[in-house]
């Protein structure tokens, strides 16, 4: 194939038939026609990304009530210029709405149907590097029958229902890499950063040392066989539970089709970043996506293996904006989901899958701080029991909800309008979803995550209360401001002690009022995850490889050199486990 000057497309044929389709060409071009025959062997790829990475559309009938002209929910690529703004200015209430669980589902490409909706106009996300090469996801010669593009077939494979501009580039990598491996019995080239590597260049944990993966050992793994690499998007607004049902059904159906066209295919492996890890590990558990023995092994990124504080301070104060360093597509996103507090809990609060991010009882005492002149005054949870002693608690200032963001859009319960007795109830469910995947991990696991000293994250939130001579009371203390950004003001206090809100003055050049404060995070992770969550992979004693990484955030983790090389590595390691009949 390397000396090929028309190369033509490997084909999956009916009956695993070793076929191929050429082209007629001028008199004058007499360059050979090239054909690569799929071998029967087959180990399909599983990519699942992470909240906010898979596309979304809303129902007819939300798309009605909210008279917009597209049904649109979540599609963080088109963000720019032209539309930021429109998105960015979306009130609360039209958050809410538009991403319901109850009226959303993955935007799924069908080339048949209407290109506004799920065809090729709406899957124009997936754009292919000009220098990506896979032999399966090539452009059909220009004289065959119902001709595909590389790019429709890339879109079959479900890459345009994720984030692309984030996701796009470990798509092609794997693609393009697992698929091309050797040319004229010699390694290629771009495997140099994986194959005769000491893996310490990727930081793995000195617990789980890791061997040089040489060149005998891919050529094994790699001959007689092919890899095709999928990204399945999920509804993160709905339970991660649910989501790993409905990935199962979508594995199924590869390897049955995979299976009654001649080919054979037993397993898959699975890539997950963030949340994804989540459906990923409920996707093994016999309660959810039941797939243990059709999962091979599973590689994880940045997955917040029990929670994240961070979810707690942006149902208070906001996302993050990630930096441009992560690049511009992130920062939008981060933008359009909500700068402020009002608007995160408008959909977080009403999201189940969501919710599962928040830290489960794994996580530990202590990570919720009020702190007055370096001082703990109080700390949570202190039973190991943060959805009763955090999540739940009502009518304090350091509540993880305000009960009054919860249902911006005013719908009633019978419309689908949010509660904080429908959010209480999510709640359960997400607490018996922590339990239930608890010390759930597939047997052959490799993980990598940021844990940088540099990219500080939430470890924990700390409220820190100012100009305030004696916190006594505190607990009760009414907010009189909330900046919707971690900063609450509190009622002027008279000579007694008595708050006395109908006194406050307020102008520029007054004094500053007593208040509390969210602190800056100051704990290792990307970010987002901290590292405290993320080593329960490390403490658990299931996995395979451990990577603690450096140098990332966590929704670019995968645009980093060492973390792709690493799953690159984790996913030959995985595949070496694969058995085969033929």
């Amino acid at each position: 194939m390397a000396t090929a000057e028309h190369p033509l497309p490997a084909r999956q044929n009916p009956r695993g038939a070793g076929k191929a389709e050429g082209f007629a060409t001028p008199k004058q071009d007499t360059r050979p026609q090239c054909a690569r025959i799929l071998p029967k062997r087959v180990l399909p790829i599983i990519f699942l990304p992470g909240i906010m990475g898979s596309n979304l559309r809303m129902s007819a009938q939300r798309q009605e009530e909210l008279r917009l002209k597209d049904n649109i929910a979540w599609r963080p690529d088109i963000l720019g210029t032209r539309n930021i703004r429109k998105h960015s200015q979306l009130s609360p209430g039209e958050r809410q709405l538009r991403l319901d669980p109850l009226q959303t589902t993955v935007d799924i490409y069908d080339p048949a149907g209407a290109p506004d909706v799920s065809g090729d106009e709406r899957h124009e996300n997936v754009e292919l590097d000009d220098s990506f090469n896979s032999p399966l996801l090539m452009d059909d010669p220009p004289t065959a029958k119902n001709r595909r593009t590389a790019v429709q077939k890339a879109r079959e494979r479900g890459w345009g229902e994720v984030f692309f501009k984030s996701y796009g580039e470990l798509l092609q990598h794997l693609e393009s890499r697992l698929n091309n491996t050797f040319s004229e019995g010699k390694v290629r080239q771009e495997w140099r950063d994986v194959v005769g590597v000491d893996p310490r260049a990727w930081n793995p944990d000195p617990k789980l040392p890791q061997q040089v993966l040489t060149e005998d050992e891919l050529k094994k793994v790699a001959t007689g066989c092919w890899f095709a690499v999928y990204a399945f998007g999920y509804n993160w607004l709905q339970s991660n539970g649910d989501s790993a049902k409905i990935i199962a059904q979508r594995i199924n159906k590869v390897i049955d089709d995979l299976n009654g066209s001649g080919y054979q295919c037993k397993q898959v492996i699975v890539v997950t970043h963030s949340m994804g890890g989540l459906v990923g590990r409920a996707l093994v558990h016999p309660a959810y996506g039941n797939l243990q023995d059709k999962v091979l092994g599973i590689v994880h990124g940045v997955m917040p293996a029990i929670g994240a504080p961070a979810a707690y301070k942006r149902m208070r104060a906001g996302f993050e904006d990630p930096g441009m360093l992560s690049g511009p597509q992130e920062s939008l996103a981060a933008k359009v989901a909500g700068n402020y507090g009002d608007e995160v809990t408008a959909v977080l609060a009403n999201a189940p899958g969501a919710l599962q991010l928040l830290p489960t009882e794994s996580y530990g005492n202590g990570w919720l701080r009020v702190r007055h002149k370096g001082r703990d005054l109080e700390t949570w949870p202190k039973q190991g029991d943060p959805y009763r002693e955090i999540y739940k608690l009502r009518g304090k200032w350091y509540s993880l909800f305000r009960e009054d963001w919860i249902n911006p859009s005013g719908y009633t319960p019978k419309q689908g309008g949010g509660t904080f007795e429908r959010t209480c109830g999510y709640l359960d469910k997400v607490q018996q979803f922590h339990r239930t995947i608890a010390s759930t991990y597939h047997h052959s696991s490799y993980a990598h995550y940021g844990a940088d000293r540099a990219r500080h994250s939430f470890g924990e939130v700390v409220w820190d209360i100012r100009n305030c001579t004696d916190p006594g009371g505190w607990q009760n203390w009414p907010v009189v401001r909330d900046s919707r950004q971690g900063k609450l003001e509190f009622a002027a206090r008279d000579a007694n002690g008595v708050n006395n809100i109908g006194s406050l003055p307020y102008n520029d050049s007054a004094p500053e009022p007593m208040h509390a404060t969210i602190l800056p995070p100051s704990a290792p992770g990307d970010q987002t995850v901290p590292v405290r969550s993320a080593d329960h992979q490390l403490h658990s004693g299931t996995f395979k490889g451990v990577f603690r990484q450096a140098g990332y955030e966590h929704q670019s983790s995968y645009k980093d050199p060492r973390a792709i090389a690493s799953t690159l590595y984790s996913i030959v390691r995985i595949a070496q486990n694969a058995s085969w009949t033929c």
